[in-house]
């Protein structure tokens, strides 16, 4: 006779052990997601309003590197990146604005292609401000989001100089 103890003695069998642990993991995984949402990321209409306004100031700043470029063909070649990445911060502030729709703002024109660098340097570093000034009333990714762009914009305005 065989000296091995029977199934019952030997306690759980490895598939029991592997479904048990799916179905504990499962279970931690609906608990970590489930957690209501952090007061911070609610948006209050003044806080929705604010962002929308920021929306404007970065199409504002998209248009004026567009402005900039075709008073000085050479500048703009020069920051053709930079606008690019005006673009994509600019779909990102929209992506996070409930209710933000495109409008084509007017930037003004720059005097001329000798002037048009240092149009465009302030222009960005309006926006720049004007992106840190709201991050304040903001929390939560908004406010990271706006104090990211507007470091980037004063990365930007630093290119410029």
């Amino acid at each position: 006779m065989s000296s091995l103890p029977s199934p019952a003695a030997r306690g759980f069998s490895r598939r029991t052990l592997l479904a048990a642990s799916a179905a504990g993991l499962a279970v931690v995984a609906v608990g970590c997601t489930s957690a209501p949402p952090d007061e911070r990321e609610r948006v209050t209409g003044a806080q929705a309003d604010e962002l929308l306004g920021q929306v404007g100031v970065q199409e504002t700043l998209v248009a004026a590197y567009t402005a900039a470029g075709a008073a000085d063909p050479g500048l703009a070649g020069e920051v053709a990146d930079l606008a690019a990445q005006a673009g994509e911060q600019l779909e990102r502030l929209r992506d996070a604005a409930p209710g933000a729709t495109p409008s084509s703002p007017s930037p003004g024109t720059p005097p001329s292609p000798a002037e048009a660098r240092a149009w465009l340097r302030d222009q960005v570093a309006t926006a720049a401000t004007s992106h840190a000034t709201a991050c304040v009333n903001q929390s939560g990714a908004r406010a990271a989001l706006l104090g990211s762009i507007s470091a980037g914009l004063r990365g930007q305005d630093g290119r410029l100089a």
